[in-house]
């Protein structure tokens, strides 16, 4: 290394875990949303690469807060079948930036779990702004790792701890009940995601799914559901008339869910209107209509913006250079 040369700092996983351990996430990303709804946030087209055979998608996620310190550039993987490999279904890192610069300050090596944890802290925000007061049952949707972390972040904001979950197999079942029934929580398990619909009123879907596993019929009065799985132009989840059924549908992005998510597939399909999307942000500071009785239903679709990468990253960096 040549004299005065900058060392760029890199932190493990291990490291970001202990560091995490100092931020609010939920805050942290509902704030970014409201920045991100009030124009205060850069963020271009999203960067893709989606494979079939095996099956897995590549996100490039990077943007910045006008006026801010840093901007971010986060990659992110998913390749569904790692599991028979005994390897986990994401990876990625997040790079910071000087924005005054553009100098790097340092690669958060997080193997995707920032990732992770900041679209688990949406599904809280989306619950906590649009979901009854008063929750009866719980629904999941997918039981893997994003099913057990929305379920986790949820217990911040909903008292209940009644879930059904629906999974693809008796054995993955099995193991999501045993694991989150350690942390409280009674799991019934079934092989039919519209048993879930019939009995829950939050639903949070976390497949990635590209034919939909709910339909509107399925769905009772006062349910809210908040879909994370369908973040690609591919992907789906729920039927586009649970769109239409819906009272009050949100976007975390208006501009990305017009190209991808539940809300493209219904648009694509002519069975909503542009006019019937509103956006998180505007719901969270009450600029957008929120629930406003218990027989509604509302649809959150959250495709997963650059804003929650940018303040994640910036709040674990913040936490590390207070550690180290």
């Amino acid at each position: 290394m040549k004299s005065g040369e900058k060392v760029v700092k890199v932190y493990e996983l291990n490291q970001i875990e202990t560091a995490l351990q100092q931020v609010d996430t939920v805050s942290i990303i509902e704030q970014g949303f409201v920045a991100y709804s009030n124009g205060e946030v850069v963020v271009p087209p999203v960067g893709e690469m989606i494979f079939s055979d095996p099956p897995g998608d590549v996100h490039i996620k990077y943007g910045y807060i006008k006026n801010d310190e840093y901007y971010v550039i986060k990659i992110a993987s998913g390749f569904y079948k790692n599991q028979y490999f005994g390897i986990p279904s994401s990876d990625g890192l997040m790079l910071i930036f000087n924005q005054k610069t553009g100098e790097l300050l340092c690669l958060l090596n997080d193997r995707g779990y920032l990732t992770n944890v900041r679209t688990a802290a949406a599904g809280a925000v989306a619950a906590r702004h649009l979901a009854k007061d008063s929750i009866g049952r719980i629904g999941i949707i997918g039981a893997g790792l994003q099913a057990r972390m929305q379920l986790s972040f949820l217990a911040k904001i909903v008292a209940c701890k009644d879930v059904m979950v629906w999974g693809v197999s008796n054995e993955e079942l099995a193991r999501y009940k045993s694991d989150m029934e350690k942390q409280g929580f009674s799991i019934t398990t079934c092989l039919d995601a519209n048993e879930v619909a019939n009995c829950s009123d939050l639903i949070v879907t976390t497949t990635p799914s590209t034919t939909p596993l709910i339909l509107a019929d399925a769905i009772q009065k006062g349910t809210h559901i908040t879909a994370i799985g369908s973040d690609t132009p591919v992907k789906q989840e729920l039927d586009s008339q649970v769109l239409a059924k819906a009272d009050i549908v949100v976007a975390d992005s208006i501009s990305q869910c017009e190209c991808r998510g539940e809300i493209f597939k219904a648009l694509e399909a002519g069975i909503i209107g542009k006019d019937k999307i509103c956006e998180l942000g505007n719901v969270i500071q009450g600029k957008a209509k929120k629930r406003s009785s218990d027989e509604q239903i509302t649809v959150a679709d959250l495709t997963g913006v650059a804003v929650q990468d940018i303040q994640i990253a910036k709040a674990v960096y913040a936490a590390l250079n207070s550690i180290c």
